[in-house]
C-alpha cells in the first residue's frame, strides 16, 4: 500500500512538474501539493519520511524531511491552486470616445468596485489593419469599415481583467450595444447615447476573450499577482 502511494504521488507530482510555469519555489511547492493531493493525512507522515530518507538535502524531499506540520500547508497550496483554476481574463477596451471624454478612471473603477483584478493595460493608437483583425467576424456587415475607422482614430485603452465570472458579468456591467436599451447603471446606460459611440468594448466569451488577449496583448505583458483584498471578495481562502 505505502509503495502504492508513493507511486501515484510520483506520477501526480510529475505531471505536474511538466506544467510547471519555471519558478523552482512554484515547481517545488506543486511537488508537496501532488503528494498531499494523492495521500491521507494518516498516510502523509510515512510519504514524509521516505522522502527525507531518499532525498540529498535538495529539491522537494527537503522541504518534507521532518516535516510533520506539513500536511496543513500542502493542503493550503492545493486549495490555491484549485482557486485560482476558477478565475477567468476578458479582454477590455475603452474606445476612442471613451478616453476623449475623460471617463477612464470612472470605467476602471466600476470593474475594481466590483472586485475584478487589472492584470494588464496599455494605451496606443490601432492602425486600421490591426481594427479589422480585432473586428474580423464582422467583416460582412455593412458598417465594418466604419467601425474600423472609428477605433483607429485615437487612443485606446486596452486591458484585460481577472476574476471569478468576469467574462459574463464584464458584459453586464458594460450594458447593451445600444446605450438607449442598456439599463440605468451599466456604463453604456449611464454614459453613452448612440451606438456609434458606445464608448467600451468587451468579450462576449471565453473563445472571444482568449483570442482578443492574445491579439492585444504578449504573454509577457500580464501580470500574475494576488490581490490584497482577494480574500474578502472570495468565500475560498
Amino acid at each position: 500500500m505505502a509503495s502504492q502511494v508513493y507511486r501515484s504521488a510520483s506520477r501526480a507530482a510529475k505531471s505536474l512538474l511538466s506544467a510547471s510555469r519555471g519558478s523552482r519555489f512554484y515547481s517545488q511547492g506543486r511537488t508537496i501539493g501532488a503528494a498531499a493531493a494523492v495521500s491521507s493525512s494518516r498516510k502523509l507522515p510515512f510519504f514524509a519520511s521516505n522522502c527525507g530518507r531518499a532525498g540529498s538535502g535538495s529539491g522537494p524531499s527537503a522541504w518534507l524531511s521532518g516535516a510533520l506540520a506539513l500536511p496543513a500547508a500542502v493542503y493550503m497550496l492545493q486549495d490555491q491552486e484549485v482557486h485560482a483554476a476558477e478565475f477567468e481574463h476578458t479582454f477590455i477596451a475603452i474606445k476612442p470616445d471613451g478616453v476623449q471624454r475623460g471617463l477612464i478612471a470612472e470605467i476602471i473603477s466600476r470593474f475594481e468596485r466590483k472586485g475584478f483584478k487589472l492584470v494588464g493595460i496599455k494605451i496606443l493608437t490601432p492602425s486600421k489593419e490591426f481594427a479589422q483583425k480585432h473586428y474580423h467576424d464582422l467583416t460582412e456587415r455593412p458598417f465594418f469599415n466604419g467601425l474600423c475607422e472609428f477605433l483607429s482614430s485615437g487612443p485606446v485603452i486596452a486591458m484585460v481583467w481577472e476574476g471569478q465570472g468576469v467574462i459574463s458579468y464584464g458584459r453586464k456591467l458594460i450594458g447593451a450595444t445600444d446605450p438607449q436599451k442598456s439599463e440605468p447603471g451599466t456604463i453604456r446606460g449611464d454614459l453613452a447615447v448612440v451606438v456609434g459611440r458606445n464608448i467600451i468594448h468587451g468579450s462576449d466569451g471565453p473563445e472571444t476573450a482568449k483570442n482578443e488577449i492574445n491579439l492585444w496583448f504578449k504573454p509577457e505583458e500580464l501580470v500574475n499577482y494576488t490581490g490584497n483584498s482577494e480574500k474578502w471578495i472570495y468565500e475560498a481562502n
